[in-house]
C-alpha cells in the first residue's frame, strides 16, 4: 500500500503510455524505439527545442516550474505519484523514485509496493534509460516554455515602444493587444512594470482621453502591481474624473476593471478619502451592484462599496443616494459571498442615525434580515443581529412587534442554544429581552412557540 497520499498530479500509475487518437498503448521500450517519448542520440522528440549548448538544466527545477503540465504516466513514481528524478528498478521490474522505495524498505516492507510480491533481491538498479527520457522530456518542455516566455516579453516590450509612436485607432488596437498579453502572462506583467510601463500607460489617462483608450489602459493597469508612486499619480483629479466617467458609461468588463482599480488606489491608510465622496462614483458603483445579469459585477461593486464605507465621512453620502433600501431588497437574491458584503455594508451604515432611520423605514428590512439569522454563516448572523438591534432600539414598540411576528424570537432562541460565538449569544439574549418588553409573558411565549413551529 503506498505510503504517500496522492498529489494533484495525474494518478495513472500504469507503466504504459497512451498516444494518438486511436488509443494505442505502448510499453517503454517501444516508446523509446519509435521516438514517441524520445530516441536517437539526444533522446528528444523530432522537431523539439534543443537544450542550449553547454547549459546543464536542473531536473528538480524543471519539474517544479512545469508543475501544472500533464506528465506521461511512465514518468510517475507509483508511491508518491510525482515525476521521478532518480528512477530505480526492483527485481520485479517495477520502477520507483529511489528515495521513496528506500523509505518503503526502511519501514520494514520487503515487498514490491505495486504488485505486493515478496522480493527475492532487495537491491535497486538505476534505470538510466528512463532517467534520460524523463530529463529529455522535461528539458524540451522547459526550453519551449522559456522560449514562449521570452517571446511574450519581447512582444510586450515591442508594444510598449509602439504605443509611444501611434495615435488614434492604432493606439487603441495596440493597447488592446497589450491588455490581452498582460492578462494572460505573468512575464508580460513584469516586463511592463520593469520598463516604466505603468508610468507611461498612466500618462495616457487625462481630461481629453477617449473612453476607448481609457478603457484599454485601465484594463492593463488593473493587472499590474502598482507601487505608492503609481497610485499617487493615478489619484490625480483629472485621472479619477476619467475613471469615474468610464465606470458610469463603459462595458460590463470595463466597469469591473474600474471598480477594481479604484479599490487598488484606496489601499493603505486614508488613501482615496479625497475622491470617494463623489456622488457620480457612488451612483456608478450602485448601478453595477444592481445589474443582476452579471454576478461578477455585483461582487466587484459590493467590494468597492465596502471599501468606500470604511471612510466614515462618506457614509452619509452613501445613505443619501438610497443605498440602504436597494441593498435590503437585494438580500434574498444574493449568493453567500455577496450577501456577507451587503450585510457588512448595512451594518456599518446602521451606525449612523440616518442609516438606522433608512433601515427602519424600509418595509423589507425586518423580514429579509430575520430570515438570514443562522442561515448562511456566523459572520452573516453577527451582521444581521447588529442591524436588527439598531432598528429595534430606535423604535422598540414598532420594530420589536414586527420582528417577533417575522419569526425573530424563534431565531434568537436558536442562536442562544447553538454553539456559536458567546458574543452573539449575549446580543441575542439582549435583543430577545428588548422584544419581550412589548408583550405579556404568556403572549410572548406563545409567539415564540408559534413562530418556531412555523419556521
Amino acid at each position: 500500500m503506498p505510503m504517500y497520499q496522492p498529489s494533484g498530479r495525474r494518478r495513472d500509475v500504469d507503466v504504459r503510455f497512451e498516444v494518438g487518437s486511436g488509443g494505442q498503448v505502448l510499453d517503454l521500450e517501444t516508446a523509446v524505439k519509435d521516438g514517441i517519448l524520445g530516441g536517437g542520440d539526444g533522446l528528444l522528440c523530432p522537431g523539439a527545442a534543443a537544450v542550449p549548448t553547454g547549459e546543464k538544466l536542473d531536473l528538480k527545477k524543471m519539474i517544479t516550474e512545469l508543475e501544472s503540465i500533464e506528465v506521461p504516466s511512465v514518468f510517475i513514481c507509483p508511491i508518491s505519484l510525482e515525476p521521478m528524478q532518480d528512477p530505480v528498478t526492483l527485481c520485479t521490474g517495477q520502477t520507483y523514485e529511489r528515495s521513496n522505495i528506500l523509505k518503503w524498505f526502511s519501514l520494514g516492507h520487503f515487498t514490491c509496493p505495486t504488485t505486493m510480491q515478496e522480493l527475492w533481491d532487495d537491491s535497486v538498479t538505476p534505470n538510466t534509460t528512463l532517467y534520460h527520457l524523463i530529463y529529455s522530456w522535461f528539458s524540451q518542455k522547459y526550453v519551449a516554455m522559456k522560449k514562449r516566455s521570452e517571446d511574450v516579453q519581447g512582444r510586450a516590450l515591442e508594444m510598449l515602444e509602439k504605443l509611444k509612436k501611434v495615435k488614434g485607432q492604432a493606439r487603441i488596437q495596440t493597447l488592446k493587444e497589450l491588455r490581452l498579453v498582460v492578462t494572460a502572462h505573468d512575464s508580460a506583467k513584469k516586463t511592463v512594470v520593469d520598463n516604466n510601463g505603468v508610468s507611461f500607460i498612466s500618462s495616457l489617462l487625462g481630461p481629453f482621453t477617449m473612453h476607448a483608450v481609457g478603457s484599454e489602459a485601465i484594463g492593463i493597469l488593473v493587472n499590474l502591481e502598482l507601487n505608492i508612486d503609481a497610485r499617487t499619480n493615478l489619484m490625480q483629479p483629472t485621472k479619477i474624473s476619467l475613471l469615474v466617467d468610464i465606470l458610469n458609461e463603459g462595458s460590463i468588463d470595463t466597469k469591473i476593471n474600474c471598480t477594481k482599480l479604484i479599490e487598488m488606489l484606496m489601499e493603505g491608510k486614508d488613501s482615496g478619502a479625497e475622491f470617494v465622496s463623489s456622488l457620480s462614483l457612488l451612483v456608478g458603483v450602485m448601478r453595477l451592484v444592481k445589474d443582476r445579469r452579471h454576478a461578477n459585477g455585483v461582487l466587484a461593486g459590493l467590494g468597492l462599496l465596502k471599501k468606500i464605507c470604511s471612510h466614515e465621512p462618506v457614509r452619509s453620502s452613501v445613505v443619501s443616494i438610497g443605498v440602504v433600501p436597494q441593498l435590503v431588497d437585494m438580500l434574498p437574491n444574493l449568493n453567500a459571498e455577496c450577501l456577507e458584503l451587503a450585510l457588512y455594508i448595512l451594518e456599518v451604515l446602521s451606525t449612523l442615525p440616518e442609516g438606522r432611520l433608512a433601515l427602519k423605514d424600509c418595509p423589507s428590512t425586518i423580514p429579509n434580515v430575520v430570515k438570514l439569522l443562522m442561515k448562511v454563516s456566523e459572520s452573516c448572523t453577527q451582521f444581521a443581529l447588529s442591524i436588527l438591534w439598531a432598528i429595534c432600539k430606535l423604535a422598540p414598540e414598532e420594530c420589536s412587534a414586527l420582528a417577533v411576528d417575522a419569526g425573530l424570537a424563534a431565531k434568537l432562541l436558536l442562536v442562544i442554544q447553538s454553539g456559536c460565538n458567546p458574543v452573539l449569544k449575549q446580543r441575542s439574549s439582549e435583543l430577545l429581552k428588548l422584544c419581550s418588553l412589548n408583550y405579556t409573558a404568556t403572549i410572548f411565549i406563545s409567539k415564540c412557540k408559534l413562530t418556531r413551529t412555523i419556521h
